[in-house]
C-alpha cells in the first residue's frame, strides 16, 4: 500500500478490525520511510451494477455521485461526515441486497428519500426538491406537510 503522504510503497499493517457495519475491514497502516499513520478499508468487490436513468439509459453505479448528493443536500447542516457515509453504506446494503445487475434510478431515490429523512430534515427537503422535481410551491408544501406530520 502506498504512503498517502511520503509515496513510498512500504507500509506495514499495525492494527485490523472489522468496520463499523461490517461490511468491509479496517486496517491501521505505518509508512516505514515517514513514520507516519493512515487507515486503508479492504471491501468485497460487489457485482457491477447498472443505473438505469429516467432517460432509460444506462451507467454503471457510482458511489461518490451518491455520497456527493448527500453532502449538497447536508451543506451547512450539523450532519458529520461520518453519519453521511454511514447512510450511503445502509443505503448501498440494501441495493446490493436486491442481487440484481440492473436497478432504476427511481428506486435508488426512493431508498434514499427513506434513509435521508432519519439523517436531518433540512437535507431530506433538499433531496426531495431535487428528486421529485417539484413544479410549484404547492407540491413543495405538500412534502413539507408530510415530514412534520
Amino acid at each position: 500500500m502506498k504512503c498517502p503522504y511520503c509515496g513510498d510503497e512500504n507500509t506495514r499493517v499495525i492494527d485490523s478490525r472489522p468496520a463499523d457495519d461490517n461490511s468491509a475491514i479496517r486496517r491501521r497502516r505505518q509508512c516505514d520511510v515517514c513514520g507516519k499513520r493512515f487507515t486503508t478499508y479492504e471491501k468485497v468487490e460487489a457485482i457491477p451494477l447498472m443505473v438505469i436513468k429516467k432517460d432509460k439509459s444506462r451507467e454503471p453505479y457510482d458511489r461518490e455521485k451518491l455520497v456527493q448528493g448527500l453532502i449538497r443536500s447536508c451543506h451547512k447542516r450539523p450532519v458529520s461526515m461520518e453519519r453521511i457515509e454511514a447512510c450511503v453504506n445502509e443505503i448501498e446494503s440494501e441495493i446490493y441486497n436486491m442481487e440484481t445487475r440492473e436497478i432504476d434510478s427511481s428506486i435508488i431515490g426512493s431508498i434514499v428519500m427513506d434513509k435521508i429523512k432519519d439523517l436531518d430534515g433540512v437535507a431530506y427537503v433538499r433531496f426531495a426538491s431535487v428528486y421529485r422535481e417539484f413544479k410549484d410551491v404547492n407540491t413543495f408544501m405538500d412534502e413539507l406537510k408530510k415530514i412534520l406530520n
